[in-house]
Order: structure tokens, then sequence, then C-alpha cells
């Protein structure tokens, strides 16, 4: 028996973030006796694309993994952006993923609170309303090298400003006309310390406070806040907060209340895809795409009706791990990650999406044979199944050429294939329309060598290819989804030029296939491979019962790659 190596490191196999985690567990006095609590906070402004699937692996993770709680708290606090839908859409992503919330809370829950701090940082003296407009706060602001210049608003008193905060809580002024600013340190060199707005006026109407409320916090200033009063003990975070960082430790000090721990993770960037949520929307709305479920949109929704598992996603987000600088991960990884579980799963068909005839003229005419087919071989219990064969088929059309190059081994004129489950057969004759186009191949089969059949006559032939019976064929609508953009950084376009220019024409293209019978009879939702075309997936849309449409999840290999490489 091995003894254990006391050499090894046992924090080698967690991510940065989890060291950290069980170095706080164990240090700190105000985590003594506490679980790790973490939450999910998104703003209900948009559909959650792959890059939020990394974040929900993560937060959700550290709790399973540490035996705590998770949140799922929505930032509403931008009521001209957000809506029920997007809050829909949100909840059934989480759950998909296949996690599920401690709690449900908003940001809007704690409005009242919120208000309340607001009101002692102003009595503190660490507040103050302020009447610039939005272009002159810029510049007071100042620049990264030059400090910037206190507010001419920023002295005055205590009592001017609760006079004021209440008077823009009550609704007696427009939007735009004041604010109420923490009152820092106008030469800081970070920024967001430089006397941040807290509040702004916006008379608009909220999903779940209607017109209680004309005055919403800012994002910085409720983030924080609400993971104390929820008792979050490590608030996770995506790199780009970590210079506002600062400001969430100043405002939990400043009020002396409990103080979570800000960490920061590098979010996750994604090759041939944009994941801007303003850029999606822009997606949407000017119709380059059908809607945020679009399967060749980057969003969970999207990726789940193209046919993605939760299981490839939670696959793909662990593969990446958790960094603390930003990267561009290749999409490649995310295909792999499905090929991988489907091939675990997915039962085999055989689809033709291009078909060309074959009449075996020395088979009889009525005659039909079920040869037996294996569903998964990758899966033993998945069993086998029926499929018809007779003297009319249907096999791809680039699987035979008339003049084929020295190493094809597919059919060609005088030459033979095995038909996969099936017969050797050899073409005889190919007949073609008055325009010269091919239309069919007369073709004779071998009786003696039937797969599988213990009398059969062993002869080798190098190619093996995929059809279905004619006579027992179903047409379905396939959609081959491809990416949505040729560039590997879609962003990465000329002056002048827009991501939108980077789309690619033939990201989506709609044939009718002819695939064998039980394909027609899938329900939707349901994943299956087209035996040597890819991985499909019945759309969960527009799919009904006995005419499923079929969307292409991924192909069985990498195409890009090849198309890369002729470049």
């Amino acid at each position: 028996m091995n003894e254990p190596n006391d050499s090894i490191d046992p924090s080698a196999h967690k991510n940065f973030i989890e060291v950290e985690v069980e170095k706080d567990m164990a240090t700190k006095p105000s985590l003594s006796g506490k679980h790790v609590y973490t939450r999910f906070p998104p703003e209900p402004n948009g559909y959650l694309h792959i890059g939020h699937a990394k974040s929900i692996c993560l937060n959700f993770g550290l709790a399973k993994t540490y035996g705590g709680k998770c949140n799922l708290r929505f930032d509403d606090t931008n009521p001209t952006k957000e809506n029920e839908e997007y809050v829909n859409s949100i909840m059934t992503d989480v759950q998909w993923l296949g996690f599920q919330w401690d709690k449900l809370l908003y940001a809007s829950d704690y409005f009242g609170q919120l208000y309340d701090w607001a009101v002692q940082l102003i009595r503190d003296g660490k507040a103050f309303v302020c009447d610039l407009d939005a272009e002159q706060m810029r510049e007071y602001r100042g620049t990264l090298t030059q400090p910037g210049k206190n507010s001419p608003f920023r002295d005055r008193t205590v009592e001017e400003n609760l006079d004021l905060f209440a008077r823009m809580k009550a609704g007696e002024f427009p939007d735009g006309v004041r604010t109420l600013r923490a009152k820092i340190d106008m030469s800081n060199a970070n920024l967001n310390l430089r006397d941040p707005v807290m509040y702004r006026i916006m008379h608009a109407h909220h999903h779940r406070t209607g017109d209680s409320w004309c005055i919403y916090p800012m994002y910085d200033w409720a983030h924080g806040q609400s993971d104390s009063i929820e008792g979050i003990t490590h608030s996770i975070c995506t790199l780009e907060f970590e210079n506002h960082r600062p400001l969430y430790d100043w405002f939990c000090e400043s009020l002396k209340i409990y103080h979570p721990r800000q960490m920061e993770f590098a979010r996750m960037n994604l090759s041939y895809t944009v994941m801007s949520k303003r850029k999606l929307l822009q997606l949407v709305n000017e119709k380059h795409v059908n809607g945020w479920d679009d399967p060749r949109m980057p969003t969970i929704s999207g990726l789940r009706r193209r046919g993605y598992t939760p299981e490839s996603l939670r696959l793909f987000c662990e593969k990446i791990g958790v960094a603390r600088f930003s990267s561009t991960i290749d999409v490649i990884l995310l295909e792999s990650s499905i090929r991988e579980h489907l091939n675990a799963i997915a039962s085999r068909f055989m689809a033709v999406l291009d078909p060309i005839k074959i009449v075996l003229t020395n088979y009889p005419e009525d005659q039909t044979e079920w040869m037996e087919a294996v569903n998964n071989p990758e899966d033993p219990e998945a069993g086998a199944r029926k499929i018809p064969f007779s003297r009319e088929l249907y096999i791809e059309r680039d699987d035979f050429m008339e003049t084929p190059p020295s190493k094809f081994f597919r059919l060609k004129p005088a030459g033979e294939v095995r038909l996969r489950y099936g017969y050797i057969i050899r073409c005889e004759e190919v007949v073609k329309d008055a325009n010269g186009n091919i239309v069919q191949l007369n073709c004779t089969y071998d009786p003696q060598t039937k797969s599988g059949s213990p009398d059969a006559v062993e002869r080798k032939v190098k190619g093996t290819i995929h059809w279905v019976a004619a006579t027992h064929a179903a047409a379905v609508e396939v959609r081959l989804y491809d990416r949505l953009f040729l560039g590997e950084n879609p962003e990465d376009v000329p002056e002048g030029k827009t991501f939108l220019d980077n789309i690619n024409p033939d990201s989506v293209r709609v044939i009718q296939a002819m695939v064998e019978p039980e394909l027609a009879k899938q329900p939707a939702g349901a994943r299956v491979q087209f035996e040597r075309n890819g991985y499909f997936c019945a759309d969960v849309k527009d799919s009904k019962p006995g005419a499923p449409v079929y969307n292409r999840i991924v192909t069985l290999k990498d195409t890009w790659a090849k198309i890369a490489s002729k470049g």
C-alpha cells in the first residue's frame, strides 16, 4: 500500500478562490462557526449567456463544496432596463443548469434600508446632494493623471442635504437634476472613490415596487450593502469590479456594518462570440437573430434550444477553471464538451442530408428487410433497433463521385462500398437528367455480404456509408447551425465597420433531409447523433408530434480547424 506523499500540496487542485475561502474560514474571527455563503446577483436586463454560466457554477459550486448556501439575488436597481421576462428567464436558466438557490431575493427588497443608511451617511457628513449634471460631473471628476475638483455643492450643511434628499425621494425634482454622492476624495488615484454617485432621480415604473420610488441606488451602493444584509461571506465578482472593491469596503466600514469579503476572478471571453449584453440586445432588436433563444446565440437559453446539455456546460466551466487574469477561451473547448457528453448518451440514427437515390436493380421490388442497428456503442444498455432496408435507398450526394481522386473510398462508377448494417453494393450505372445532373445511381447488391449474418461471405471493401430506405424514410426539416461570426474576435474590424459586419452569412442553412422512421417519432428536445453527420436536437419550439425540426448542435469533428488550416 502506498503511503501518502506529504510533499503534495493539498491545495494544488483547488482554484485560488477556494484556497482563499478556506484561509478565511480558518483564520477570520468574524467567520468563526459560519458556513460559506455566496450569491449570484444578475441584473434582469437581458438573458444570461455562457459567461454567466461560469459565475453560476462558481458561486453555487463554492456553497456546495463547503456545505454552505447560495442566494439568487436580482440587482434590480435600474427600472428602465429591467422586466419580469428577464427575471423569469434567469430563474429558468439557473435551475436548468442544475442549481437551486437558498433564497430568492431582490436588491429592491432593501430599498428602505438602503435609503436609511444613505441618510446615516449624510448625518455623518459622508454624503451630499449634488446639482451637477452628468457632463459637469465628468469635467469635475478629473482623469487618471489629473485629480478631480470638489463639487461646488460638496459643502452643503447636513440639514440642507437631508432636506434635499427627502425631497428627491418625494418626487419634487425631475430626472437628472440632482444626485446623492458619497463624500470621499476627489484626488484619489482610484476614480471610483472620487465622490461616487449613490442615488439618481428616475421617475420610472419598477417591475416590483411600482411607482413607490423615484430615486434608485447605483450598483456600487446597493451591492455591498445587500451582501451585508444577507450575511454573505464571500462576494465573488468578475475582474472589472476589482477597482470598485475599495468603494465596497469604504461603504461597509463607514456604516460600521457586517463586511463581506469581495474577491474577483477573470470573466470569460469566448472566441467567435460577443458577450456584451448591449450587443446581444442589438442582435435581437435588429433581427440579426430570431430572439434571445436563437440557437446561434451564446445565451444559456439559446444553447439549451440548440441542444446543449446542462452537464456539458458544467463540464466546460470545470475545464476552463477559475483564473485571475482575463483570456479568450477557444470555442472549440465548448464544442468538445458537448461532444464528450453526447457521445456517451445520444442514440445513433441514420439521416441523409443531401440525398441522391440508389436503386438496387437485383433486389426484389416488393421486399423489405429489417436490419439490426446498435443505438449507442458507448452504452451497451442502450440496446438496438430495427431499420428497414429495401430496393430503393438514399445516400449522401457527396458519398458518390463520378470522377473521384485516387484515395476516394466511397461510391464511384464500377466501385463498391458497404452499406452500414447492410450489404456491399456496386455502382453499375449513373442516371442523369437532360441538364446533365445526376438523379439516380443504379447499383447491384451482393446478397452474400449482409452485415452480421453468420453465413456472410467475407469480402473487404474500404468504404462504409450510411443510407435510409426510400420507401420508409421520413422527410424532416433540418437546420444546420454554424458559428454566428466569421472572425475569432468579432469586434476586431477595420475602421468604419462594426461587429455586425463580421456576421457569418451561412450561420444557418435550412434543408429537407431524409431520415430513418424512428427519427420522425422523437419528442421535442430529444438529442441524437446523425451518423457521420453530427449531433442534433429536436427543436423545442417548432417541433410538432410526428414532425420534429432538427437543430444541428455540433458537427462530429471541428470543421473550422480544417478551414483555418487551408486559409
